[in-house]
């Protein structure tokens, strides 16, 4: 597979499986299911999700918990993290970029989380083009938050991880989304901490 930007090809290699290695089990499933039942709350619930960048599926199976009938997608860069995802019973997997990911049709709710931080900022317009034709109603975006762009290192590697204001950027580059709710969870919550995410829901006039 060609590779636009050497942030991919960081993921799509040795790195991203060590990451699929580091990043599992039943207590990631456990906060992500915590994680996202604030945010369902927050909408009518969604016959359809895609999440773009879905590494072995921790959000899809807390989702598959709060949504059993809900038709599954992901798109996913990484070949091993594929193969995983593929074992969730009732997931369609596209294996490839997010750059260019073209959905069959747009699902009730699409979702990036802990993804965007990672992309080369000359591809955020490609990855937002992307992120906002998958969905026809809401979009939730799920990261690191700073008012300004700043790069900071990453586990001892340089321009592979950013902070930014994601969704105002969304919300500035397409006037058809709107801001419905927003909210910050912490890595240390007693309970269920996630890795100082701070999540935005927003929705997609018709």
């Amino acid at each position: 597979m060609p590779f636009a930007t050497e942030q991919e090809q960081f993921w799509a290699g040795d790195f991203g499986d060590e990451y699929t290695k580091r990043n599992r089990g039943e207590q990631i499933v456990a906060s992500n299911t915590a994680f996202f039942a604030r945010i369902l709350a927050r909408m009518p619930t969604p016959a359809s999700v895609v999440e773009l960048g879905a590494n072995i599926g921790m959000n899809l199976l807390a989702l598959r918990r709060l949504l059993p009938e809900a038709r599954l997608a992901a798109v996913e860069i990484n070949d091993s993290a594929a193969r995983e995802l593929r074992r969730i019973e009732g997931v369609a997997v596209t294996v490839g970029s997010l750059f260019d990911y073209a959905p069959e049709a747009p699902a009730d709710l699409a979702f990036i989380k802990g993804v965007l931080i990672h992309i080369d900022p000359s591809m955020l317009a490609a990855t937002y083009r992307s992120l906002v034709a998958s969905t026809h109603r809401y979009l939730l975006v799920c990261e690191y938050y700073n008012p300004s762009p700043v790069s900071i290192p990453y586990r001892g590697h340089a321009d592979r991880l950013y902070k930014r204001d994601f969704a105002g950027e969304l919300l500035e580059q397409f006037a058809e989304l709107s801001l419905v709710d927003y909210g910050f969870v912490y890595r240390r919550d007693p309970a269920f901490p996630q890795d100082d995410i701070t999540w935005f829901l927003l929705q997609k006039a018709p």
